[in-house]
């Protein structure tokens, strides 16, 4: 999974074409923590339909609050470039996030 950070946020997610799933989180968020290892998988899997990055918010808050992150574990999908789903929650499951990918591709 590509780290990101404010510096390659644009280049990476809102310049970039296809479909980008963003998945910010925080080491102070157990639930993040908790399904980081599912969405990792995820990443492998799908790899061939979607480029999967991760951003910590420690940091980089100004931009997750510019992208209307607002909560944590939050999954934002991206269509070349522009914001099209947003998941998030403490009840965030691996499946909802899985689905939504599904319907995206």
């Amino acid at each position: 999974m590509l780290e990101l950070t404010k510096d390659n946020f644009e280049k990476e997610v809102t310049k970039s074409e296809g479909l980008v799933v963003v998945d910010f989180w925080s080491e102070s968020c157990d639930r993040c923590l908790e399904i980081m290892p599912d969405v990792k998988e995820l990443a492998e899997n799908y790899s061939d339909s979607a480029k999967f990055a991760k951003l910590d918010i420690k940091g980089n808050r100004r931009l997750a609050i510019g992208q209307k992150v607002l909560g944590l574990p939050s999954i934002v999908f991206y269509k070349d470039g522009e914001k099209v789903e947003h998941l998030s929650g403490e009840d965030l499951e691996i499946e909802d996030i899985e689905n939504t990918l599904n319907e995206m591709i």
